[in-house]
């Protein structure tokens, strides 16, 4: 599903007009960002949680050329799925 249908289908669900409900969506998203970057983990009680995991500098190798490249540090989000999630695709 991509970003222009689930904005449909909340704005259908929902009842809202498409404008609200990217409006909507756009700021759940920036919240989640907010959130990650202010306390490192949001949690959606039941369906997910995303957290920040902090990522050490390591050495990688080019798989094309064999090279060795330096990659840096860095944070990267992950999602954890929650019980509802696991059991609504199950």
């Amino acid at each position: 599903m991509s970003k222009t249908e689930l904005v449909n289908y909340i704005a259908e669900e929902a009842g809202l007009t498409k404008a609200d409900a990217s409006r909507a969506l756009e700021a759940m998203m920036n919240g989640v960002i907010k959130g990650l970057k202010s306390e490192g983990k949001v949690t959606l009680t039941g369906f997910c949680t995303f957290t920040a995991k902090k990522k050490e500098a390591k050495d990688g190798r080019n798989p094309r050329t064999g090279e060795t490249v330096k990659i840096p540090a860095r944070v990267a989000a992950t999602i954890k799925a929650g019980s509802k999630l696991k059991d609504a695709l199950n």
